[in-house]
């Protein structure tokens, strides 16, 4: 048999595929190393408590690791070996969220996403009609708005990234909307749970909330969390429900701007659907599906359920990593004052919408 010579790379192991994983691995090991304080940090503060009987309040290792991102982020930023590595933080959210399904029995699924779908459907509704209006009486440009809308409608970052393709926004469009996004999902990190323990939220109420008012996914699940456990997987099934209707949103606006001339046209509205259509959503519901019907051991439901708080350890880490507020500075304040306007709306509406839905559904 004939042996390669002068590579001690093993034949099975093609050089792309080695190269974007060394590309990768720095930056994935400092997610664990950065998610991986945060729990550290936690679990000192409860022992240290303890022994010394101190009454130190229970700050979740969610909150730590997001803090530690955000002071690196924010002080000497993260050096460009690790960018790569850090941007799989989404990557990590999708798995945390597949995972989630076996912590789910499918009647659960049916009877919380049957009432976060009435919710979402009238989440819509408000958050587009509402950032439509600001953002014209602040002169924004239309497709700006309408990529503020989106994104503040559904799913934050990726819906604007959707959005900015399907009606063909300029760079600086989608990158002022993303700028506003983030910016407030990071305030609301801190903001949801200070209002949700205020007002005495149960952990169900408190995670449909903020799974309907919190734009991006990873924020949402890290608001869900901090609050609590029980709290932060409701948080995901809400946000998950809304994240599911990202491609009718994009195809309306797709077809509006196109028939205004100003973008594509759409030739195939079920292809386009089934593109823009979240796939980890199917994952969940297969998983959730599969613990249903007993397939997995209860030794094996923990084992799923510790990988997922594993993921999602590795997506608190990175939204403190990604959040740079100097950046979010330079893209100005219009955006953000628009943003926050229609969001602090839109908070207080789905707020009521909540309370309602407690008093119908016992939430």
């Amino acid at each position: 048999m004939a042996q390669a010579t002068g590579s001690s790379t093993p034949a099975f192991v093609s050089r792309p595929l080695l190269s974007r994983f060394l590309e990768l691995l720095p930056g994935v090991v400092l997610l664990f190393t950065v998610g991986y304080l945060g729990k550290l940090t936690e679990q000192f503060l409860k022992d240290y408590g303890k022994t010394n009987n101190l009454s130190l309040p229970n700050i979740e290792y969610v909150l730590w690791a997001i803090l530690y991102g955000l002071i690196i982020s924010n002080t000497i930023g993260v050096p460009r070996i690790f960018r790569a590595g850090v941007a799989t933080y989404e990557f990590w959210l999708k798995i945390g969220i597949v995972l989630l399904g076996a912590r789910f029995i499918l009647g659960d699924v049916l009877k919380l996403g049957g009432v976060s779908l009435l919710l979402v459907v009238l989440e819509l509704g408000v958050a587009i009609f509402i950032m439509q209006i600001i953002g014209r009486a602040f002169h924004l440009k239309p497709k700006l708005t309408s990529l503020l809308a989106i994104g503040s409608s559904i799913c934050g970052v990726s819906a604007i990234i959707a959005g900015k393709g399907a009606i063909e926004a300029d760079d600086d469009d989608a990158a002022f909307a993303i700028a506003a996004i983030l910016a407030l999902g990071a305030f609301g990190l801190f903001a949801y749970p200070l209002v949700g323990q205020a007002f005495q939220l149960s952990d169900q109420a408190y995670g449909v909330w903020v799974g309907l008012a919190v734009d991006n996914t990873a924020e949402a699940s890290a608001a869900g969390a901090i609050y609590s456990d029980a709290a932060g997987k409701i948080a995901v099934l809400t946000k998950t429900t809304r994240n599911a209707m990202i491609g009718f949103v994009v195809l309306g606006y797709a077809l509006y701007w196109a028939s205004r001339g100003q973008a594509a046209e759409v030739k195939h509205k079920g292809r386009f659907l089934w593109q823009k259509f979240p796939k980890f959503v199917l994952g969940f519901l297969f998983i959730s599906i599969l613990a249903t019907i007993g397939l997995f051991t209860p030794a094996q439901l923990t084992s799923l359920g510790n990988l997922s708080r594993w993921a999602f350890l590795l997506t608190f880490a990175g939204v403190g990593l990604k959040t740079d507020f100097r950046e979010l500075r330079r893209q100005g304040l219009r955006p953000f004052i628009v943003g926050a306007l229609a969001e602090l709306t839109v908070t207080v509406v789905t707020f009521g919408m909540v309370l309602g839905a407690s008093s119908l559904f016992n939430l």
